[in-house]
């Protein structure tokens, strides 16, 4: 059951500069919430965290969602009372084309986020892929119609 679809907005640092503050878009789904689902699972939640179009940082206010997946998954866990233990960050990347005729292509990528938590506040990331059957859920709840 999808829980949340929208822009995020995360706080930066220092006060008035504001510095790594940014925004994202942001899907938040609760498998145990499920009326199908018949498995229980470990960390039910998952949460989907992207680049907006357009979004591209150049200025010191744009900041990629990469450079500060720590403290974005640390304000997502605060600011949704999510336990983290029982939540799974993704970071998605939608297929691209480039060249002059669109040829050259980008796949779509899907990355776990693996972070070390001390007390409420999310380090030192690490990242993989995603992997089926994961994978597959995954896909079909970000395609699914709202």
């Amino acid at each position: 059951m999808k829980i949340f679809d929208d822009v995020f907005h995360w706080e930066g640092y220092g006060g008035k500069f504001n510095l790594a503050a940014g925004r994202c878009r942001l899907r938040i789904f609760d498998l145990s919430k499920d009326e199908g689902s018949t498995v229980a699972q470990l960390k039910p939640i998952i949460a989907v965290v992207s680049d907006l179009p357009g979004d591209r940082p150049s200025a010191m206010k744009k900041v990629s969602v990469r450079a500060c997946i720590s403290h974005v998954a640390t304000t997502i866990v605060r600011r949704f009372k999510i336990d983290h233990h029982r939540m799974i960050l993704l970071e998605y990347y939608p297929r691209q084309t480039y060249g002059q005729n669109a040829e050259k292509v980008i796949p779509e990528k899907f990355e776990v986020v693996d972070l070390q938590w001390h007390g409420d506040k999310a380090l030192f990331p690490n990242w993989r892929s995603l992997q089926p059957p994961l994978l597959d859920t995954v896909k079909s709840l970000i395609t699914a119609a709202p």
